[in-house]
Formats: structure tokens, C-alpha cells, sequence
């Protein structure tokens, strides 16, 4: 028993003591600190690559989109559903766009009924259309050559 248990009636960690302890431990566990530093620069390394390619998808998502009358436009879907479907696009359309107006707001043509509503640039992105149909190659499989010959 320690002096400071017989007087608080509680145990006394020093710092000296919990550092030796963590020392202790390093040693049993056998580490190396050169490994181990090289190992915490890799991983440095690591977050860096992936902050700069978190920065530059950042900048294209938010880079201004610029829309033209008649241009074709998906529109997201933000509905909140109970069971979406997993396999479901949240993309609708393709839209039309009738009009841009100032402050992100762009004017879109149902292509079928004819109607007209407005919504936020965040919410559209470009329409390409499918690409031209590729030509479907054919391949005639041949039997291998017979092993015995």
C-alpha cells in the first residue's frame, strides 16, 4: 500500500508510470519504429491522394452548368420512398429545356404531355441519348482440334 491510498483510498497513476507501462508494452509486442513510421507515411501518403481526389470530384460536381434551349436533360427523382427499388434509376426523362432563367432556375418540357415546370439546375444533368447501336459481332465456335490425331 502506497501512502496516497492510505490517506485518498484510491490508486495513484503517475504519468511516469503509465508511460513506462506503454513502453513496457511496445517492448513485449516487439515493435519496430522505423516499420512502424514508414508504415504511418504511407499511410499519409494514402489520405493525401485521397483528399486531392475528394477536392477534384468536389469540382466537378459543382461546377456551373450551363444549359441551352432545347437541350435534352435528366431530371433526379428526390421522391422519398419506403422500399425503393434497389435496381431503379433515380433519373427520369429525357426533358426538354424550354427556357433558362436567372438563378439556377431552368424551365423543362415533358416530352409527352406537353407540360411545362421549373426546377433547380442542381436537380438536372445533361441527356448524351444512347449511343449509336454497335454491330453485333458474330462468332462461330468451332469444335477444337481433336486431341488424338
Amino acid at each position: 500500500m502506497s501512502p496516497f491510498w492510505i490517506v485518498y483510498d484510491k490508486a495513484c497513476h503517475l504519468s511516469i508510470e503509465i508511460e513506462h507501462k506503454a513502453y513496457w508494452a511496445v517492448k513485449q509486442c516487439n515493435m519496430d519504429f522505423t516499420q512502424a513510421g514508414i508504415v504511418r507515411k504511407l499511410q499519409l501518403k494514402e489520405l493525401e491522394c485521397l483528399r486531392i481526389e475528394a477536392y477534384e470530384n468536389t469540382r466537378i460536381y459543382i461546377h456551373k452548368k450551363d444549359f441551352q434551349e432545347g437541350d435534352e436533360v435528366l431530371l433526379y427523382n428526390s421522391r422519398l420512398r419506403l422500399m425503393p427499388g434497389k435496381l431503379c434509376s433515380r433519373w427520369d426523362g429525357p426533358y426538354k429545356v424550354k427556357e433558362v432563367k436567372p438563378f439556377g432556375v431552368v424551365e423543362l418540357l415533358h416530352p409527352q404531355s406537353g407540360t411545362t415546370f421549373k426546377v433547380n439546375s442542381h436537380r438536372v444533368k445533361r441527356y448524351h441519348g444512347y449511343k449509336s447501336q454497335k454491330e453485333l459481332e458474330v462468332f462461330l465456335l468451332e469444335d477444337p482440334p481433336s486431341a488424338r490425331n
